[in-house]
């Protein structure tokens, strides 16, 4: 791991629906000496970015390469179908995928989903981005499935959105590539993870130790409580083994005086005396 003295900043790559405003406030409150730069991509440019190094960390869509990048789920998308606001699914608080199977719905280039087959009818073209396709559905050309957080941020007065109950999701994550885990990057990971301001990273590993010792020092101190108790267990049997040498002595006592005729000495007969 290299150390955060090689990075005099930090460097926050965003996708587009991603809200980072609270972490960063985070961070500005923990490291005010280290200044965080926010880097706005297209999500299909998400990884490349991450790749050349133009960026130390991202919150991005998933799925991202495994074999290359560490990531770190962080929530789940409601998914909606965006609609002009006359159009007669708006009488309905959510719908299906059977309910636009006879609309026509645009696949953009960028599309954040991975549909092995795209729901509804073929449009005549594939737009090239996200907001290019919502102009389409505001010309009332077909209709958009994207992410709610798309949906508010390439929002329109002529347009509205309703869940899609049974449609695939998108999840965000804060994803880097896996060699360059830097000190910045942890601690940007507390952050999103919402570690409190007193824990530090190793602190797992120290804990670890702490309680390593702690179990050594409970045997050690239960070896010395099972000796000390062996210790007190000798001085009560001998205690035990004189009182039962006083127990079984007085019986034997009792014995010996009652068959010697221990108490009072009986009194002597004399002859008896003759009546005058």
């Amino acid at each position: 791991m290299t150390g955060s003295e090689e990075s005099p900043s930090f460097r926050l790559a965003y996708v587009p629906g991603v809200t980072p405003a609270k972490w960063v406030k985070v961070w500005n409150e923990r490291l005010p000496g280290v200044p965080l730069t926010l880097v706005q991509v297209p999500a299909a440019e998400a990884p490349e970015v991450l790749r050349g190094g133009e960026a130390d960390a991202g919150l991005v869509r998933l799925p991202v390469d495994r074999t290359f990048f560490s990531a770190i789920p962080l929530y789940t998308e409601a998914t909606v179908v965006i609609v002009p606001k006359d159009h007669l699914l708006t009488a309905a608080d959510e719908v299906t995928l059977a309910d636009l199977a006879e609309e026509v719905l645009f696949h953009p280039l960028d599309d954040v989903f991975d549909w092995d087959a795209p729901p509804g009818e073929p449009a005549f073209e594939r737009p090239a981005t996200t907001p290019d396709a919502i102009e389409l559905v505001a010309a009332n050309v077909g209709l958009l499935l994207v992410p709610q957080s798309l949906a508010r941020l390439y929002h329109r007065r002529d347009l509205t959105y309703r869940p899609v109950v049974d449609a695939p999701q998108s999840s965000v994550a804060l994803s880097w590539p896996e060699e360059a885990t830097t000190d910045l990057v942890e601690d940007f990971i507390g952050i999103v993870r919402g570690r409190t301001v007193n824990s530090t990273r190793g602190r797992t590993s120290a804990k670890s130790s702490d309680d390593e010792q702690g179990r050594r020092s409970d045997q050690g101190g239960g070896a010395r409580s099972a000796q000390g108790s062996k210790s007190q267990a000798k001085p009560s049997a001998k205690a035990s083994g004189k009182a039962s040498g006083k127990s079984s002595a007085n019986p034997a006592g009792r014995t010996a005086r009652a068959r010697s005729g221990g108490g009072k000495p009986a009194a002597k007969r004399g002859r008896p005396r003759r009546r005058s």
